[in-house]
């Protein structure tokens, strides 16, 4: 009877090894790919009732990972310590264990309420380099017919294969681990750098951009950034992103002045194969990339009122469709867009859609200038300081008559000159000491030398430096700016505010933007 059996046995045992290399082969999943060798050895190796448990590598127990025909909800967790049970045994000692009738092993728990006492019952390790990894364990279906040693050589063999699944598994699980620890590090960096801590000042002017920054983070709302070159503007952007709920999405950032309309719409809303010559691939636009995070539009002011129309429809709509393409493609983008230019203006003048102007202008915000909050300047340049001082390898210090040299200045450029001039500064420096000698003022726009500025903030006082008292001369008188000139003009007309703008040759939305950016108090007559 054996010897008529044991070719049966042979063939059954060839086609499940065949359909279990498959199944390993086939996918990365580890727990899903257990279930399914599980599921062979049932269909065509006769062996039923599989269960894989995987050693911990923390606690150093087995836990059940895989048992056929159940989901890990429909069983309460199993964890076997060494010497507890057969399954412990193994762990202990790491051999093999055939039983060929499974009630008569005192030493079985039956834990699961799995397997059949009148059948035999097989165990044996799964070894990884030597290493145990795991136990598999088995019953056939039937009772022992004499052939068990031989059902035990094959489901060592599966384990050994198994095993080579299990070690994939632990360097992919193991790559996973290093990624999202590298991935987590990366995310804590960017959100610092990019976050609160790289907008730098106390004054009342910024007080309120953090306040605003803080308010519209939380929710999906269109910003747009609004203020002279060189006042932060893109890093008000980044604060926004990485301190809201789409912080884990895409940031993508695009300067509108930088391209060619006719590269702009490619660039935006991507291109379909053989759109336009050059066109050998299909490409995503930044619409697209950004799905699920933010898009910031630097200099949303220059691209032309054609364009505009196309643009609007993707805000409106939250629909694109790609250059060459007749698809319409769904997006889920937060926008943040920022400008320099005086948009009023430019919708007086028609260059700037009016729908497009209330659909960018939700939450505007607008970063005060330089020249607005001097009492940050200390603070900024010390900032500054400490970060080109990284850059050099070496510790950067102000002497006080250089402090008083940069608080003299207007700074037209803003914060972007106050940093330029600092690095020409330090590169000029021997020992890492600036002095008001190595200050130089960029005569590219004639600003005066800061007097009327006071009226605005308090003047700056910076960090003392010991031993150096030199004086610096007084300021020169220079014409009154442009927040005086408004105020002037508010109260020559009584604070009507269309008066005053026919007074200045403005707009009266020019005016209200004047008044709202200058921060400027409207008094009620």
């Amino acid at each position: 009877m054996i010897e008529t059996r044991s070719p049966i046995l042979l063939r059954a045992q060839f086609e499940t090894l065949f359909r279990v290399s498959q199944v390993l082969s086939r996918s990365l999943d580890f727990q899903q790919t257990l279930r399914e060798v599980l599921r062979s050895l049932e269909i065509t190796g006769h062996l039923s009732r599989g269960m894989v448990s995987v050693v911990d590598p923390d606690a150093g127990d087995l836990t059940v990972h895989a048992v056929h025909g159940l989901d890990s909800e429909e069983y309460e967790p199993v964890r076997y310590q060494p010497g507890e049970g057969l399954i412990g045994m193994i762990l202990e000692g790491g051999r093999t264990v055939a039983i060929p009738r499974l009630g008569d092993e005192p030493r079985f728990l039956n834990r699961l309420g799995l397997y059949e006492k009148d059948l035999p019952f097989i165990a044996v390790p799964i070894q990884v380099g030597g290493a145990l990894q795991g136990v598999l364990t088995v019953q056939p279906d039937e009772p022992d017919d004499g052939l068990l040693d031989e059902r035990v050589r094959f489901v060592e063999m599966v384990a050994n294969l198994i095993g080579q699944s299990v070690r994939l598994s632990l360097e992919v699980a193991q790559e996973r681990k290093a990624l999202a620890e590298e991935r987590d590090t990366l995310r804590r960096t960017v959100r610092q750098k990019h976050g609160f801590d790289n907008l730098v000042g106390h004054s009342a002017p910024m007080r309120r951009i953090f306040e605003q920054i803080r308010m519209v983070a939380k929710w999906p709302t269109t910003v747009l950034i609004r203020g002279e070159t060189g006042t932060g503007k893109e890093l008000i952007a980044n604060a926004i992103h990485y301190n809201s709920p789409r912080t884990r999405g895409p940031y993508v950032r695009l300067n509108c002045a930088s391209l060619p309309e006719t590269l702009l719409e490619s660039e935006l809303f991507g291109h379909e194969k053989g759109a336009f010559t050059g066109a050998v691939n299909s490409r995503k636009g930044r619409f697209e990339m950004a799905d699920g995070g933010t898009l910031f539009l630097d200099e949303i002011g220059e691209i032309s009122p054609p364009f505009q129309a196309k643009l609007l429809r993707v805000l409106q709509e939250g629909e694109l469709e790609r250059v060459g393409g007749g698809r319409t493609i769904k997006v889920d983008v937060r926008l943040i867009a920022a400008t320099h230019r005086d948009l009023e203006a430019a919708v007086e003048t028609g260059d700037f859609r009016e729908d497009l102007y209330y659909r960018l202008n939700v939450m505007p915000i607008l970063p005060p200038p330089l020249r607005e909050r001097m009492e940050d300047l200390p603070e900024i340049a010390l900032f500054l300081l400490d970060r080109l001082g990284g850059i050099q390898s070496r510790p950067l210090k102000l002497t006080a008559a250089a402090q008083r040299r940069l608080a003299q200045h207007s700074w037209p450029g803003n914060v972007r000159e106050l940093e330029n001039c600092l690095e020409r500064a330090a590169v000029m420096s021997m020992d890492g000491e600036i002095d008001a000698d190595l200050i130089r003022i960029d005569k590219l726009r004639s600003g005066p030398v800061r007097t009327s500025v006071a009226a605005v903030s308090p003047a700056p006082t910076f960090r003392a430096v010991a031993g150096d008292e030199d004086e610096a001369g007084e300021a020169e008188p220079g014409e009154p700016n442009e927040r005086q000139r408004v105020i002037a003009a508010l109260e020559q007309a009584g604070w009507v505010q269309a008066r005053a703008a026919r007074l200045l040759g403005m707009t009266p939305r020019q005016i209200a933007y004047r008044i709202q950016i200058l921060n400027i108090e409207v008094k009620q007559i």
